[in-house]
């Protein structure tokens, strides 16, 4: 299983981190720690996940989410 480490910025909204939560669990991916820093009206998100999926799966969904302003 590979491990990989995301980090995105996205709007602070009630709904937008169970969202990203749904997104990786649906693709096959387990959340193993997550770091979250709000910063004004924006969120910056650390997220490790595993998978033996390629993490582009993953990045191409979280970028269609309207509330995702950048997935690194």
């Amino acid at each position: 299983m590979n491990e990989y480490k995301l980090e995105l910025v996205v709007r602070h909204r009630p709904e937008v981190l169970e969202r990203i939560l749904r997104v990786a669990r649906h693709r096959g991916f387990t959340v193993t720690t997550m770091d979250m820093t709000l910063i004004e009206s924006q969120v910056r998100l650390k997220i490790t996940v595993k998978s033996d999926r390629t993490l582009e799966l993953l990045v191409n969904q979280l970028a269609k989410l309207p509330d995702v302003l950048m997935v690194n």
